[in-house]
């Protein structure tokens, strides 16, 4: 009965073997079916792996090839498989797919090794090869369903079939999600470490292969503890695989890391240029400007650009703290609890983005000889001494609530050159600032306001303001044009002419309410003189210098029409003051100011382009070339010994030239001019305009901003010097027009008014005193408008633009 039951139970077990065999063949066989009848002729076209076109970002470049912005959802760069180093292949294939090359898209003993480990420990390596994971990242979502797995199953065979390993790899290594908005490992390469990826080490290079299994955890910008960790796995891999010696491992385990932890930022701050590039490349390609891989390449030069960035930060910084401190930018309420203390200055510092170097920092104890305060990125601080000095006033006890520093007010912070911390404040004023080639009209520099990050307005571009008395050069050239030399002798002596308020005369003054009787047109443009300047416009008429100052590109519908023209009360652009002076560097052509130099797709072709003007045309010449010459002599007066005298002082040329600028209040403060074949226009003012100071003009405003960018831009330019043109005599001991030479009535203008007592006439013998000073009535001006012109019929009663 015993060996009757054992012979039916292995009958029944080989019954139930048969059975399951059966099964499991017919399940093989529905299996297979199901993949190559209804599976694979569903599968999507491999168009976008054999075709790959991958989203690569619009960038921006400087003339000389510095990468100033990126425009995308991604950031990536495509290198080509054979450019990649062949230490980031191996360390990619080490810890991702070391069989790659042998496997046919699934790695089947790789799968089992993988099972093994799991169950037992060791050496952990996804059963995903190289090709699955393309085929997912193409194609198919995260999904962990079975009909998903094996549609990856057979589109892996599909694209093993269609593409050589090396065409796989180079799709899996720009492709692959990397963190931090980075796809493939180029990119990763500049986001991580600033570097390209045949400069990394072999350090940095594990570091960037072990982040493909999780970019999110093994991310040294958000945790670098864990990225080491990574990083030293895939270390030990390469030298398990012998990829790498032992010296190279230790070596490679010891290396400092320098992660960027800046985020994407750019080496030259053009952020303000990179917005008017990106808008040019949207409005040619429209969407696909952001996935084309379009480069734009601008005319900025980027050294010039960062002496004009750095320039306007300097002075702007300047000029908000000799107007003292205003205060904290808000205050919080300290928790006693350590916990929700730190969540409380987190949250408070998260809203207040640094500013390039002001950083912003909560106050934990204040006293009047040092302050403690911590940073968003949790270092705690003390500021002491001479750090201390900007916010004195507001450690003092009798300070306001406002403005008072104590525990809990947000403030900011910056570090100088030795590493001393100090109490500072973001500036509310505005400035800009523009340069450009005189002949060609090619931007070199632009900044368009403090910080691009706080304020999108670009008022090198955007901001109409009054150019005050930097608009005075272009009235002189009418003058001249009509045969007035800068030896002509106007009578500054107070004048009386109909506009004024309330059917009252207007009586335009100089800057310091004095007046010296006859002078020389050169002196008047030099000391800036407004009486004159009045003079002179009335002499040569309204609808003629009006329709003349069309001529260097000025919007006439912005500028007025009548006599408040001379002290420039229209409205101009900082481009197009730039522009306008252009005309004079040059020697009496127009040029049209211009930034792309061309745009090209990502494989270098050029789609379009801007030809770079070679000699000036006559075609584009505006105004006589003795003109020019004449109107620049008396501009490089004003920065010998007028106005703007500080710009050769501190320069050191004889070929500089331009005008200051104040407006009514001093509610803009300007600088125009030029030198060695660059033309810049520097400006600074509030967007809600309001007087900058009583005792700031444009030569204190503006001037040192110009002052500094050309000291840069100069240094090895040779100086440029003007020929007499033909045509141009001396006559006085000045300049005029040969025709007008011997011509009295441009020898004077309103000369036969009397000069009233206590002014000292030019001409005066040395050593005469004037008499009492007569009272001068001295008139409120009317508010300065940025934008508005003044109607001809109602002429304001201007002050002057105080020491322009």
């Amino acid at each position: 009965m015993k060996t009757t039951a054992a012979w039916i139970n292995r009958r029944n077990a080989l019954r139930a073997l048969l059975f399951l065999g059966v099964a499991g063949l017919l399940a093989a066989i529905a299996l297979l079916a199901y993949l190559f009848l209804i599976v694979k002729p569903r599968l999507p076209s491999l168009e976008a792996v054999t075709d790959y076109k991958p989203k690569i970002p619009l960038r921006i470049y400087t003339a000389d090839n510095v990468l100033i912005g990126e425009f995308g959802e991604e950031h990536r760069d495509f290198v080509p498989i054979a450019q990649i180093p062949d230490m980031m292949k191996k360390a990619v294939l080490a810890i991702e797919d070391t069989r790659f090359y042998e496997h046919d898209g699934i790695d089947w003993i790789r799968m089992m090794g993988a099972m093994k480990a799991n169950l037992t420990g060791g050496f952990r390596q996804g059963g995903s090869t190289i090709s699955m994971q393309v085929a997912r990242n193409f194609f198919l979502t995260r999904e962990k369903i079975l009909s998903r797995k094996l549609n990856e199953v057979m589109l892996t065979y599909k694209i093993e079939d269609a593409l050589a390993k090396d065409e796989i790899l180079e799709l899996y290594m720009n492709q692959i999600y990397l963190g931090q908005r980075s796809f493939g490992f180029a990119a990763a390469a500049q986001t991580y470490f600033g570097k390209s990826l045949k400069e990394v080490s072999v350090a940095e290079m594990a570091m960037l292969a072990g982040l493909p299994k999780n970019p999110a955890r093994h991310n040294p910008v958000v945790n670098f503890k864990r990225a080491k960790a990574r990083q030293e796995v895939v270390l030990r891999r390469l030298l398990d695989l012998e990829y790498i010696t032992q010296e190279q491992y230790d070596k490679a385990v010891k290396e400092t890391i320098r992660v960027n932890h800046r985020g994407q930022e750019f080496d030259t701050h053009a952020e303000y240029v990179a917005e008017l590039a990106r808008q040019a490349a949207v409005a040619e390609f429209n969407e696909e400007a952001y996935t084309r891989g379009i480069v734009v390449r601008t005319t900025i030069v980027s050294a010039d650009q960062n002496a004009a960035y750095e320039s306007v930060r300097r002075n702007v910084i300047a000029y908000d703290q000799r107007h003292g401190y205003r205060g904290p930018e808000a205050f919080i309420t300290l928790p006693e609890d350590g916990e929700e203390r730190d969540e409380a200055i987190d949250d408070a510092l998260g809203k207040r983005p640094t500013s390039d170097g002001l950083i912003p920092a909560v106050v934990l104890e204040a006293g009047a000889k040092e302050v403690r305060a911590e940073t968003a990125d949790g270092e705690d601080i003390v500021i002491k001494g001479d750090g201390l000095k900007l916010a004195a006033g507001a450690l003092s006890s009798k300070a306001k609530e406002s403005i008072r520093l104590r525990p809990g007010a947000i403030i900011r912070v910056a570090k100088d050159a030795k590493e001393r911390w100090s109490v500072t404040q973001v500036p509310q004023v505005a400035a800009a600032f523009v340069a450009i080639d005189s002949v060609t009209g090619a931007y070199h520099a632009m900044v368009g306001g403090f910080d691009y990050n706080l304020q999108k307005f670009n008022h090198v571009t955007q901001a109409w303001r009054q150019p005050g008395s930097s608009l005075k050069p272009f009235v002189y050239s009418a003058a001249v044009e009509k045969g007035y030399s800068p030896g002509t002798l106007i009578n500054d002596v107070p004048i009386e002419l109909p506009g004024g308020a309330n059917g009252e005369p207007w009586r335009p003054q100089n800057d310091d309410f004095k007046f010296d009787g006859p002078i020389p047109m050169r002196e008047a443009l030099s000391k800036s003189k407004n009486v004159p300047s009045v003079r002179i416009l009335n002499a040569v008429t309204v609808p003629y210098a009006h329709e003349f100052l069309g001529r260097f590109g000025f919007d006439l519908t912005r500028h007025p029409t009548n006599l408040t023209m001379a002290l420039g009360t229209g409205a101009v652009t900082p481009q197009q003051l730039a522009g306008a002076y252009s005309v004079f560097a040059n020697g009496g052509y127009k040029v049209q100011p211009y930034l792309i130099a061309r745009i090209e797709d990502a494989t270098g072709k050029v789609l379009k382009a801007t030809p770079a003007p070679g000699r000036l045309d006559e075609a584009s010449r505006v105004l006589d070339a003795r003109n020019a010459f004449i109107v620049d002599s008396m501009l490089r007066d004003v920065t010998r010994s007028g106005t703007g005298a500080t710009a050769t002082q501190r320069i050191g040329r004889n070929d500089l030239a331009g005008k200051t600028g104040t407006t009514n209040d001093a509610v803009d403060g300007w600088f125009g001019g030029y030198g060695g074949g660059i033309v810049a226009v520097a400006w600074m003012g509030y967007d809600e305009p309001k007087s900058l100071g009583g005792r700031e003009f444009g030569s204190s405003l503006a001037l040192p901003i110009w002052i500094d960018y050309m000291k840069v831009a100069l240094a090895r330019r040779p100086v440029v010097e003007r020929p007499v043109p033909e045509g141009v005599v001396q006559m006085d001991g000045d300049w005029v027009y040969e025709e007008y030479a011997n011509d009295p009535t441009v020898k004077g203008i309103d000369l036969n008014e009397a000069v009233p007592e206590g002014v000292v006439p030019a001409d005066a013998p040395p050593g005469t005193s004037p008499a009492a000073p007569p009272v001068v009535p001295v008139t409120p001006g009317a508010p300065a408008s940025n934008i508005v012109p003044v109607p001809p019929t109602a002429a304001p009663r201007l002050p002057p633009p105080p020491g322009d």
